[in-house]
């Protein structure tokens, strides 16, 4: 009978002795007495939890949590120090993309190597081959020996082997990193297809909302030790409610990390042209409007590719101080935003105003693609607006309200 479970962690710890200098490893090896040169660095400590065959689990925590030391103690990479450690089925994981392909082999030849390490037949592996070589699209370089690789067609050819096996358990690190931006894309949906058929996921992100999108339950890992672990929503908002005050905040994180390659990806795209704020009208807004005073926000973007699959508009609003006051998009909204070559607009209404205290407020807007987390083209602080001083409430919004007696 199969296991309920896929993963099952308990009481997992992973220690490393630490050495001031390089001969204290030789001191306390060679010392008769047992004296310690040196301390113990505790990478994962005392970690329970238990993946359950199909789920998505998300893991989130600051650099130096111990996610990368918690996944490759699953998938083997390490020994743990203590505790125990089930997986039930096979794994596929993408945290060192292309570990252990043989550099001097061919792409083919790599694909069905990997294919007998996932315990996958030779007639298996046949019956995958054109899907595999297709997703990674390098070409007749499939079959030149992978030394002769650049990064990224190393990276392409590498996830799509590690995604096409159909393994039981999947664990991806940021998967987001490997190859180009559409390439990417590709990426997300294979990996959204692998999660809807079943396979058991394990996925760290510090783009926080890719794993609300995809996550059924979250795990937030604090300098090694496991801080929460439940509901996807909630363990996000309590992660992200302890980052308001940090210096590296998630979002600097991931519009550094992006910046550089979102300005190539819109070139071949998309590319946001102006955003206004209107009143309901269409008339221009003025610097300043009444907390429940109804407007919209139009936003006119040129379209470069048009055969792009449902790309995704997404609309946020933060305070002055950075607050993240309110996030809209149309992948959770459910709606398709035209997507014809050249010139095209969308409104965003607000038939009830902003109800939010006055003070200064921006707008961030976006285009991403089909899982709104590769963004096309992202403009930060594209309008801004002031409400005027009302004190109609406290707190982060004042809600339409009725006092009944």
């Amino acid at each position: 009978m199969e296991s309920e479970f896929a993963i099952r962690v308990g009481h997992l710890s992973k220690n490393y002795k630490i050495f001031e200098k390089p001969i204290d490893r030789l001191k306390e090896s060679l010392n008769p007495f047992g004296r310690r040169y040196s301390r113990d660095f505790h990478a994962l400590d005392d970690i329970t939890f238990d993946v359950k065959a199909g789920e998505t689990v998300g893991i989130m925590g600051k650099n130096g949590a111990g996610k990368s030391t918690l996944l490759k103690l699953i998938t083997g990479v390490l020994t743990p120090t203590s505790g125990t450690l089930e997986v039930h089925g096979s794994v596929a994981s993408l945290l060192e993309l292309g570990a252990g392909f043989n550099p001097e082999m061919t792409g083919i030849e790599n694909i069905y190597l990997n294919g007998t390490i996932m315990g996958r037949s030779r007639a298996e592996m046949d019956a995958r081959l054109d899907d595999i070589v297709g997703f990674a699209d390098i070409g007749d370089f499939v079959r030149q020996p992978v030394k002769t690789y650049s990064s990224g067609m190393f990276a392409r050819l590498a996830f799509a082997v590690n995604a096409f096996v159909e393994p039981d358990i999947l664990i991806v690190d940021e998967a987001l990193s490997v190859g180009d931006n559409f390439f990417q894309v590709k990426c997300m949906r294979k990996m959204r297809d692998l999660m809807e058929g079943g396979t058991s996921v394990l996925f760290v992100s510090h783009d926080i909302n890719a794993i609300r999108r995809f996550c059924t339950k979250a795990i937030w890992l604090e300098q090694g030790k496991l801080r929460a672990i439940g509901e996807t929503n909630r363990v996000a908002d309590a992660y992200e409610n302890t980052l308001q005050d940090s210096v590296e905040t998630l979002d600097a994180e991931k519009a550094k990390a992006a910046q550089p390659e979102e300005r190539n990806l819109r070139k071949i795209a998309a590319e946001i042209e102006h955003v206004a704020l209107e009143a309901m009208d269409g008339q221009p807004l003025p610097e300043e409007i009444a907390f429940d005073e109804p407007f919209r926000v139009t936003v006119t973007y040129d379209v470069k590719n048009p055969a792009i699959e449902r790309p995704v508009l997404g609309i946020a609003i933060r305070s002055f101080n950075e607050d993240y006051v309110c996030g809209l998009n149309t992948l959770l909204d459910e709606r398709a935003i035209p997507w014809q070559k050249g010139r095209n607009t969308v409104h965003l209404a607000y038939p009830t105003g902003m109800r939010v205290p006055n003070g200064k407020y921006y707008f961030d807007v976006a285009l991403f693609e089909e899982t709104a987390t590769i963004p096309f083209h992202y403009m930060t602080k594209a309008v801004s607006i002031r409400m005027k001083p009302c004190y109609k409430g406290e707190g982060m919004a004042i809600l339409p309200h009725e006092w009944q007696f």
